[in-house]
Order: structure tokens, then C-alpha cells, then sequence
């Protein structure tokens, strides 16, 4: 007989380095030595923050926490520790991360954790700008209450392998020195033009919504005001014109 698949809920966090191979190329030994002094610095903050290091594979790193408040703390004080670090180094030698954090229902097998979830936290690494912190949306739902911090809404964004689109959040971060451009990168699998679909879809909704709120703005003013003259389609034309060139500017980005 089988036996029973464990499973849990739990925290991911998802880190990989920005341009390992370029920075490789460059500096083999002196890449490798950055690398490890990184990942200790990280694997330290991942402990002090009560989380577990899943595994390590390349530039790669996959962590799990009991506490989603907690995970984003720890991804925050990781990528301010990184830019710190960063800033004493001159910038053809400096070593960034994305970092992706997910909430999510994962397999157990004995140290190593298996599932979309674990999958989900690594596309969203992949996403972030160098430096930078995506989450999901219930990552999102459990801190923004929580945590002194500011979130970015980069709208429902079609994820590779994943079946529905996943609501995204960008964790506002200030740096001491700026990470690379993301222009450095190739998106992978062609994930970034589905992030960008996800970016003008959100974009389009918002400029839908306040055209919507100001037209029926107009229609109350109209009514409340009647004089037995109908004028409110008439701004109304100039707002829909608006929306209209505005969705054609985002489609041709």
C-alpha cells in the first residue's frame, strides 16, 4: 500500500542572483567567493528570522517559514543587507537577487518540498527587478496590515505552469545604490511579457474604472440638477475618447 503523501501549508521564499553567468564570466573565483559570502549572509538572516533552508542549487536558494509576516521580513532585510553590501563594491562586481515569496499548500518528501506552490515562489522570483521583492496575493492579504511597508499592485499576471492568473504585488524597498537595469536580463521563459500583459491589463482596468466613476459623477450631477436638459453624454465622449487613446498607448507599448 502507498503511503500517504505529507503535506502542509507554509511560507516559501525564492532567491536566485541576477546575471550569475555574465558575473561568472567575467570572475570565475572571485564570483564563486561573493556568492558564498552572500548565501551565508542570507542563510544567517533566514535562520535568525526562524526559517529553514530547503535547498541550494547554483545561484539559487529555496526557503520555507511557519510565519508568512515573518518570511517578508526576512526577504526585506535580505535585499537591504545585499544593497549595503553592494555599495562597497564597484558595479561590474556586484552581486544582486530577485526574491519571490508564496503562501501555499506544499508535498512533503523527508527535507525537500514539492508542488505549484514551491513553483509559483520561484516564477515570481523570476519576475522581480534585480533587487527586488514580488509576492503573491496571499502573501499580500496576511502583511498589509502588519507591516510598515509599501506594496505595488501589478494586477492578475499569467504565470508559466500555472492555471490561473496570479495576483502580484511589488514590496517597495529604498536602497543605498541602485541595482542593475532590468534591460541586463533575458526574461525567462518568456515570463516578462506576461508580466507586462499583466501590468497594461491592470493599468487599463484602472483608467476603465475612474472613467466609469467620473461619467456616472456626471449622470448624478445631471439628474440631481434636472432642468429638463440632457448634457452628461456630451463630457461623457470626451472621457470614453480619453480611455480609448489611453488603451491604445498601453497596447503599443
Amino acid at each position: 500500500m502507498t503511503a500517504p503523501i505529507e503535506r502542509k501549508l507554509t511560507t516559501l521564499l525564492s532567491a536566485d542572483v541576477v546575471g550569475y553567468g555574465r558575473l561568472m564570466g567575467q570572475d570565475e573565483g572571485g564570483t564563486l567567493a561573493t556568492l558564498r559570502t552572500y548565501r551565508e549572509v542570507i542563510a544567517n538572516l533566514i535562520a535568525s528570522h526562524r526559517g529553514r533552508v530547503v535547498n541550494t542549487a547554483g545561484d539559487s536558494l529555496l526557503a520555507e517559514f511557519a510565519s508568512v509576516v515573518t518570511a517578508v521580513e526576512c526577504a526585506v532585510r535580505v535585499q537591504r543587507e545585499m544593497a549595503e553590501r553592494n555599495a562597497a563594491l564597484p558595479p561590474d562586481r556586484q552581486m544582486w537577487f530577485r526574491v519571490g515569496v508564496n503562501l501555499g499548500d506544499v508535498m512533503v518528501d523527508g527535507g525537500d518540498l514539492h508542488g505549484d506552490s514551491v513553483n509559483l515562489a520561484a516564477r515570481l522570483q523570476a519576475l522581480a527587478e534585480p533587487g527586488g521583492i514580488l509576492i503573491s496575493g496571499p502573501v499580500y492579504e496576511q502583511v498589509r496590515t502588519k507591516l510598515s511597508l509599501g506594496f505595488d499592485y501589478l494586477g492578475p499576471t499569467a504565470v508559466k505552469n500555472i492555471a490561473a492568473d496570479v495576483p502580484i504585488y511589488r514590496v517597495l524597498l529604498e536602497s543605498p545604490v541602485s541595482p542593475p537595469p532590468v534591460t541586463d536580463r533575458a526574461a525567462p521563459d518568456g515570463d516578462k511579457p506576461t508580466r507586462d500583459r499583466g501590468m497594461r491589463r491592470h493599468r487599463l482596468y484602472m483608467s476603465a474604472a475612474t472613467a466609469a466613476t467620473f461619467i456616472a459623477l456626471l449622470l448624478a450631477i445631471n439628474i440631481f440638477s434636472w432642468d429638463g436638459d440632457l448634457w452628461f453624454h456630451w463630457p461623457a465622449l470626451g472621457i470614453l475618447l480619453v480611455f480609448c487613446l489611453r488603451a491604445i498607448r498601453l497596447y503599443r507599448a
